[in-house]
């Protein structure tokens, strides 16, 4: 049996070599899944045939490094963003905003899945949550949706103001309490979590939390409107859909405003933003930017071949 040596924290520990173990990290830089199953049986073969009983950790990274860079350079790249992300000792908090319809929850899940972050939740449970411990009549723009809040101002603004981002500021206000509760909790408990909605709006969660090393936050946007209007036509195909395409497109231009207003804070408060026309390259683009702008690389935890 190979085991495998490392150290954390000052402290060494042993396990035995796992080529599943191994395989899996392989997956989470986009290898396909039975070819990573192949290189990492390769590795322990060739472990094995030198007689390696005892191979410290990251000699055994730089083995696996070697081997795709020989297979793919761009996959070896992405293993080794992954394993910086993967040896910060604190816990990854990571905030996807966006208005309606740009993809935050589909992009949430594909990186909660490629960094194997097993916890995510989207703003809209965190709404629903106090919808139930607030009444309707105390705070009435959370019963609305984000782009249509304006319609429960209580007092309606002045003709010189734009009524739907004040809806919308005032719904994301009452709603990013409860984001900061969730961070607070997540980063008490020292867990890894992915929140992801429209509510993430850059300037509305408290500055202590988010300029955390360990708490990044990305927005995500679609310039061009057909392409926005058609993630709506997409989604509603889904037949997990429950809101109908109707709703979406009488709303439309309310939903742009807000998108426009997610951009302009994203730029007052210098937060990233990221065109989501392709899957992989948003993906790509936030894993990057996590190991430059986050401490991922400060006092490794017990990391995984």
């Amino acid at each position: 049996m190979i085991m495998v040596e490392g150290e954390v924290s000052g402290k060494k520990y042993r396990e035995p070599f796992s080529k599943g173990v191994l395989a899996r990290s392989l997956t989470r830089a986009e290898m396909d899944q039975d070819k990573a199953y192949t290189i990492a049986s390769q590795i322990e073969a060739n472990l094995k045939e030198e007689g390696i009983k005892v191979i410290n950790l990251d000699d055994l990274v730089k083995i696996v490094c070697e081997r795709l860079k020989i297979e793919d350079k761009k996959i070896a790249e992405k293993y080794v963003l992954w394993r910086r992300i993967r040896k910060c000792k604190e816990p990854l908090i990571i905030l996807i905003g966006g208005a309606s319809g740009v993809g935050t929850s589909s992009i949430a899940f594909e990186v909660a899945n490629r960094l194997g972050i097993r916890n995510m939740i989207s703003t809209d449970m965190i709404r629903e949550v106090m919808r139930k411990i607030v009444s309707k009549e105390l705070l009435p723009t959370i019963y609305e949706s984000s782009y249509t809040a304006y319609r429960s101002l209580r007092i309606p603004p002045p003709p010189e103001l734009d009524e739907i981002l004040i809806g919308f500021r005032d719904h994301v206000d009452t709603v990013s309490i409860g984001v900061e509760a969730v961070i607070e909790r997540a980063l008490k408990e020292g867990i890894s979590i992915v929140v992801e909605g429209v509510h993430i709006v850059p300037g509305y969660i408290h500055e202590d939390l988010v300029s955390k090393e360990n708490v990044a936050m990305f927005i995500l946007t679609l310039p061009d409107e057909n392409v926005h209007r058609g993630r709506f036509y997409s989604r509603c195909r889904q037949l997990w859909a429950r809101r109908p395409l109707k709703r979406y497109m009488s709303y439309f231009w309310a939903i742009r405003r807000t998108h426009k207003y997610f951009e302009s804070q994203a730029r007052k408060n210098n937060v990233p933003v990221i065109e989501n026309i392709d899957v992989v390259t948003t993906i790509d683009s936030i894993i990057k930017s996590l190991t430059t702008t986050s401490g991922v690389e400060k006092n490794a935890k017990k990391p995984e071949s």
